[in-house]
């Protein structure tokens, strides 16, 4: 059967976090229309969006919120920002089997085939497949694709975790070569989940204030698991080529306000990199890159 697709017009906001929310609320979360299908016979899901013009504000917006220095061509990651409203589509589409809310972030894989240039014209898509066997539940890969005049310019893959019933016997994720500290430490304010959701559109009440953040199980707000990629792209940047590779893998949360070391060695390809907590070494990010 062929995956259904639909096309993405616009929307979010407030209306999209009451769609993410109430599938996980007892009772409500059984209504019609809200109501998840169940994941049996789930095959996948596709959205498409019109074409999208690369705006030099917002460009420049998010590379100062990563540390990105201002070019001409975008940041390596920002493509996710035009995706991520699909990705939202997807997850609140009734035919999608979990709840947007209390979906982990696992990993993410992104591939730039070329730098995409401020004030292109790109075609974004996003898809998903059937879901797979984790040891600690379920997991979904979320592939987007982004094309300029019919060439793949950049795609990725976001792979998001719904905890439940696992399988001892699947794979448990990634391994990443190690990264040696570099001595370098970044301090994060505590609205930096603020200030990266106006630039992103990801306000997932988890990366907001202490109050939300406590109302689904964490003691205060975490940043974003896409700015701790960035930031660290951001910190490679002008050693990476044109044409490259980047993976990671999200492990231990980082809480806000807080602070994370940045660790780097150099590989015969690439780089491994990390974050991690300075006092005790706890991870909270793994990553290398590919030269293409």
């Amino acid at each position: 059967m062929a995956v259904e697709t639909k096309t993405w017009s616009g929307g979010g906001g407030a209306s999209t976090l009451l769609k993410a929310a109430l599938p996980s609320l007892p009772v409500v979360g059984q209504l019609p229309g809200v109501k998840k299908a169940s994941p049996k016979g789930f095959e996948g899901l596709a959205f498409t969006r019109p074409t999208v013009t690369v705006e030099r504000a917002h460009v420049d917006a998010y590379a100062r919120v990563c540390g990105f220095p201002t070019k001409d061509v975008v940041p390596l990651p920002y493509p996710h920002m035009l995706a991520f409203p699909l990705h939202m589509a997807i997850m609140t589409d009734p035919a999608f089997p979990a709840p947007a809310i209390g979906t982990v972030h696992l990993e993410n894989s992104i591939t730039g085939h070329r730098p995409i240039r401020v004030g292109e014209a790109l075609d974004v898509s996003a898809r998903v497949g059937a879901p797979l066997p984790h040891p600690k539940g379920t997991i979904f890969e979320f592939v987007t694709e982004v094309h300029a005049g019919g060439e793949l310019v950049w795609e990725s893959t976001s792979t998001y975790l719904r905890r439940g019933r696992g399988d001892e016997n699947a794979s448990g994720g990634s391994v990443f070569p190690d990264a040696d500290p570099t001595g370098i430490v970044w301090k994060l304010p505590a609205d930096l989940g603020r200030t990266y959701a106006g630039v992103s559109g990801d306000a997932n009440p988890i990366h907001l204030y202490p109050l939300t953040a406590k109302a689904l199980g964490f003691d205060r707000q975490i940043a974003h698991g896409m700015w701790t990629m960035a930031r660290c792209v951001a910190a490679l940047e002008n050693r990476l080529p044109g044409a490259v590779k980047v993976d990671v893998a999200f492990k231990k949360p980082v809480f806000l306000p807080g602070s994370v070391a940045f660790g780097c060695r150099v590989l015969d390809d690439g780089f491994a990199f990390s974050l991690s907590n300075p006092r005790n070494g706890a991870p909270h990010l793994a990553g290398r890159t590919w030269a293409l």
